[in-house]
């Protein structure tokens, strides 16, 4: 439901196979996939040889979300993953409960389920 696509901003190789990989998915995956596009490592400035502008204007040709992160500082890691989340359950549709769904309302726990510890 949701792919993220990693490139290492000290390595352009990396960003370059970004459209590829596009493709591949415009090709292979569902139409309404979440698509993310992460530049990781920001944490090594020194060495960057992927200027952060390029990303962002990739990403808003294809009409997706942007983050530059590190895995290793755990910088926007938790924010990028979180956007994916939403963005994913903002467009998943609400399912009607069904006899299957726990029901918390009575405390019974899920319907036709009885406990054999601590009754």
């Amino acid at each position: 439901m949701g792919i993220m696509l990693v490139y290492d901003i000290t390595n352009a190789k990396s960003f370059e196979n970004i459209s590829k990989w596009l493709r591949n998915i415009d090709e292979h995956a569902n139409e309404d996939v979440e698509r993310m596009l992460l530049g990781n490592k920001c944490d090594m400035e020194d060495k960057r040889v992927v200027p952060k502008a390029k990303g962002e204007q990739i990403a808003r040709e294809h009409g997706i979300r942007f983050f530059e992160t590190s895995a290793k500082a755990n910088i926007s890691i938790e924010k990028a993953f979180l956007t994916l989340a939403e963005d994913i359950l903002r467009k998943t549709p609400v399912k009607e409960p069904n006899s299957e769904n726990v029901d918390i309302s009575s405390g019974g726990g899920v319907t036709g389920w009885k406990s054999k510890c601590c009754s």
